[in-house]
Order: C-alpha cells, then sequence, then structure tokens
C-alpha cells in the first residue's frame, strides 16, 4: 500500500488506542513487526491552546515509523492550525480521527459523531490537507447508530475533501467494542472508493487478518485490542500471510521478557511512576491464559516499581512451572 510517496510494505498495522498506544507500547508493536503506529489521539483545541500533555502525546520514535500522529476535533480551521503544530513531529502523515465512540469525545461533537455530518467531514479533511504536504487519512466507524449507517457516504465525502486512505471499523458509535463486527461495511467502502481503505475490527488471530482481507479486499489490516499482550501477533500476520506459516504463540517466559523491555522504555520516556501505573493493565494482558492468571493479575493491580514487575513476573513463571 502507498500513502503519498510512502511504501507501506508490511500487512498489519497497530490502531491508535488512547491510553494505551504510547510511545513504548508503539516502539515494541514496531519491532514485532506492524506496518506502521498511529499516535494516541490528539485534541486539536487543547493543541493550539499550548497544552503541554497535547504535546508530549505528539511525540515520536524513529524506530517505530513509518508513524503518524491522530488529531481529532470539529473546526474545520482549529483542525488546520492543530495540523500545522503536530508536523513539528514531523509525521509521515497526519490521521483524523472520527470514529472514537467514548461518551466525552463523541458527546462533545468529535469522534463518531463526525460521521452523523458527512459534509463536516467533507470540510475537515479539506482544512487539514490544505494546510500540510503529507498525507492525511480518516478512521471511521460503519455508522454513528445501527439506523445511522454511512459509512460509505462519509467515506465518499473524506475522499473527495483528499483523504489518502479511510480507515473502517466495522462497528458503529452506539456499539463501542461489542460483538458482532461487521465486516461487510468494510467491502462496500472499498468497493466505493478509490483510495486504499484500512480493514479493522475483531483481528486477533494471524487467520483472522487473513479472512478480513478475503472478505473485504481491504489493502492493509488494522490491530487494536488483539495486540494487547501480544504485540508478536504482527509478525505472526506477517508468516501467515506471506508465507502460510502459523508461528506458535511465545511461553509465558517470553511475554514477561517483552513485557518487561515494553515498561522499561516506558519509565526512560516518562519516568518510574507513570509508567508502573499505565504497566498495571498491560501487564494483565500479558498474563492472560496462564494458570493463576486471576490472582496475578490482582497482584498486577498494585505494582509501582520495576522491582514489584520484577517480582509479578517470579511468581507468573513459578506459578506455571517454567522457572
Amino acid at each position: 500500500m502507498k500513502l503519498g510517496s510512502i511504501d507501506i510494505t508490511k500487512r498489519a498495522a497497530l490502531a491508535p488506542m488512547a491510553g494505551v498506544a504510547d510511545r513504548a507500547f508503539r516502539r515494541i508493536c514496531a519491532d514485532h513487526g506492524a506496518a506502521f503506529t498511529v499516535s494516541e489521539m490528539v485534541s486539536a483545541k487543547a493543541l493550539s491552546m499550548g497544552d503541554r500533555k497535547s504535546g508530549e502525546l505528539m511525540e515520536l520514535d524513529d524506530r517505530a515509523r513509518p508513524t503518524a500522529i491522530q488529531l481529532f476535533g470539529d473546526d474545520p480551521d482549529t483542525m488546520a492550525n492543530a495540523a500545522l503544530l503536530a508536523m513539528k513531529q514531523q509525521p509521515d502523515w497526519l490521521d483524523i480521527n472520527m470514529g472514537c465512540p467514548a461518551p466525552k469525545i463523541a458527546g462533545n461533537h468529535c469522534g463518531s459523531s463526525l460521521m452523523r455530518e458527512p459534509e463536516l467531514c467533507h470540510r475537515i479533511v479539506k482544512a487539514v490537507c490544505g494546510a500540510v504536504d503529507v498525507p492525511v487519512t480518516v478512521k471511521i466507524r460503519k455508522g454513528y447508530a445501527k439506523d445511522e449507517v454511512n459509512a460509505v457516504e462519509v467515506a465518499l465525502a473524506c475522499e473527495s475533501g483528499g483523504a489518502a486512505a479511510i480507515t473502517v471499523h466495522g462497528r458503529t458509535r452506539d456499539q463501542m467494542y461489542a460483538p458482532p463486527v461487521d465486516w461487510d461495511i468494510i467491502r462496500e467502502v472499498k468497493r466505493a472508493v478509490s483510495v486504499p481503505v484500512i480493514g479493522n475490527g475483531d483481528v486477533t488471530t494471524a487467520e483472522d487478518a487473513a479472512r478480513l482481507y478475503e472478505h473485504t479486499g481491504c489493502d492493509l489490516v488494522m490491530v487494536g485490542r488483539g495486540a494487547l499482550g501480544a504485540p508478536w501477533l504482527f509478525s505472526q500476520i506477517e508468516a501467515y500471510l506471506n508465507e502460510g506459516t502459523l508461528l506458535p504463540e511465545p511461553p509465558l517466559a517470553h511475554r514477561l521478557e517483552v513485557l518487561c523491555r515494553q515498561v522499561a522504555l516506558a519509565v526512560e520516556l516518562k519516568g518510574e511512576r507513570s509508567a508502573l501505573l499505565e504497566a498495571r493493565k498491560h501487564a494483565s494482558w500479558y498474563l492472560r491464559g496462564f494458570r493463576g492468571a486471576a490472582i496475578l493479575r490482582g497482584e498486577a493491580g498494585s505494582i509501582s516499581t520495576m522491582d514489584d514487575l520484577r517480582r509479578l513476573c517470579y511468581h507468573a513463571l513459578k506459578e506455571n512451572e517454567e522457572l
């Protein structure tokens, strides 16, 4: 797949996930074969007002390229101004969030709420494209609600505004992340537009990725929650799609080694206190499916230092007889 002059050579990308896909996790996923990474979503309004946290969210890692910054907002001029500010971080492209279902986002006329106004979607994309000289992509959903399914209309509006690619999550806003996911709508968007379409929703295995490609004809697969605690999923997808090889799930020792590497990197980037608070949920994800997971997740919920994390790993390995 190409985005402007950028060649995307791999088959599955990491989705932008607020509160999860920080710089450390993005680098770990890139190390495991993610086609590209995207920042956590950044408020165009807050960024334009000089908000420090928004600036931090935009910080990129050259070792996780190609990489993009995702912006959200509902005013074309503010979005264009934020796009200019985002370019100081030298992203390979910019992504516009028109799919977030969270009440604090959609309830403020942003994210998936924008899908109720295709003409506004068009104006936002056109304003951002006119402000920067890198590709601009858009992430949308199936629609706002079950009786407001308009992904094709919104995709066409974004394409006419200049979007270089469109990611489609196969659920409506009111579904949040609950099943079922609708891959048919991704196929409909793919058939309607001429720009690349990225399929998103319920890819948790390499076989899922293959089925999504076959069912929709999409140009790339985007993985979100399926990669939580399992960044090696990207290398599994690459091996399966390119060689037909199903790589096995890694043993617990390897999983915990990757977890510790991710958390150590987060400590380096944001300090031990903040990194370990956020590591609690990541540790729980890495421990899924192993003996004693419920008790270990309880222990993970109180880690505050790297020593705490190392003790957790020791207990997990001992419980699963890998010591």
